[in-house]
């Protein structure tokens, strides 16, 4: 492993206790809440922050143990900001170049070298402009760049795409994940977004208070979670119960028909396309029917996505048009209906 952090860090209401690893070559996402500690883990990474105890280790080499703390300066690592974050009365190269000439690297090399990755950003040609001449997109490829120049061994991306209009983020997604898989070090990325750690990371670990709660690959954990937060992140509704053959009865008393068989304490998830909304209860004979209340609805792409409450609360995605034609409104009530092949049941 290039990276081992253990780390222990105690401030105010935040009692933060992570062990993360990342591979040469491997990119770590940390998703999680507000105040779970994702962005103190990545301060403590960088060294703007000493850690109560634990360690750090780079490479075989260690940047934080209980006697031993690398500044910053010193640490071979580069870091994209969720804003670019570039100087704005230096040029774009020389902004590129900045962590070089730091580190003594001669003016004539260390621009040369920003050229060159300004170029593998797709900024070639623009050394010479200022920051402000830069759309959004670009500045983060410069920010990127930066980052990169040195051929650090940790690279720390703290929601380097929040920042950006819904159609630049694509495109910068995009080039991120190509640059990313050229990149040889190890890469932490920070972030709320799911579709990023799904589209970049190659596993992921989800922090809750300071506590891993899931880890594993982004396929492993969309399709199993182990919390409510990671299910809300996927719009899956997370039941928890106790399996009783084919059947599982929820937590707050509901039953739900499954397709295998399930004993003991166990998760029921569904997912909202796996929902369907009606008026009245249903002819035939489905094996799982609930009256609901419409407790929320939000546009979701192309779709409405519903928040259900009742016996066993769910979400629904449903089309724009039969959203309207069911004249659904907050607190109006209605029945669901998922087949029990479409629910997923897995161990607690």
């Amino acid at each position: 492993m290039s990276l081992r952090a253990a780390v222990s860090v105690r401030r105010g209401t935040l009692d933060l206790q992570l062990d993360v690893e990342v591979a040469d070559g491997e990119v770590l996402a940390v998703l999680g809440p507000n105040g779970a500690g994702k962005s103190t883990l990545l301060r403590v990474l960088a060294g703007l922050l000493l850690p109560d105890s634990g360690v750090v280790v780079v490479d075989g080499a260690t940047w934080d143990d209980d006697g031993t703390h690398l500044p910053a300066s010193r640490r071979s690592l580069g870091m994209v900001f969720q804003d670019a974050l570039l100087f704005p009365h230096l040029s774009v190269a020389d902004n590129v170049a900045f962590g070089l000439r730091t580190r003594g690297t001669g003016r004539t090399a260390a621009r040369a070298a920003a050229d060159d990755r300004l170029a593998r950003v797709g900024l070639e040609g623009m050394g010479g402009r200022r920051p402000a001449e830069l759309s959004g997109g670009q500045a983060q490829r410069a920010a990127l760049a930066r980052a990169l120049v040195g051929e650090p061994a940790l690279l720390l991306l703290d929601e380097p795409l929040s920042a950006l209009d819904a159609r630049t983020r694509l495109t910068v997604r995009a080039e991120l994940r190509r640059h990313l898989a050229e990149f040889r070090g190890s890469t932490v990325l920070v972030t709320h977004d799911p579709v990023d750690a799904m589209a970049l990371a190659d596993r992921v670990v989800v922090v809750e208070d300071g506590r891993v709660v899931q880890a594993g690959t982004p396929h492993e954990v969309a399709r199993c979670p182990r919390t409510d937060y990671v299910a809300r992140l996927g719009g899956l509704a997370l039941l928890p119960g106790t399996g009783e053959g084919r059947t599982v009865r929820v937590e707050n008393g509901g039953v739900v028909a499954v397709a295998e068989e399930a004993r003991g304490p166990v998760f029921a998830a569904i997912r909202p396309e796996s929902v369907a909304l009606y008026l009245s209860r249903p002819d035939g004979s489905p094996r799982n029917v609930w009256p609901v209340t419409l407790a929320g609805a939000t546009p979701h792409g192309a779709t409405v996505r519903c928040d259900l409450s009742g016996e066993v609360p769910l979400v629904a995605d449903v089309t724009a048009t039969a959203f309207a034609e069911l004249g659904l409104t907050p607190g109006a009530p209605a029945w669901a209906v998922v087949k029990a092949s479409e629910v997923t049941v897995y161990e607690r």
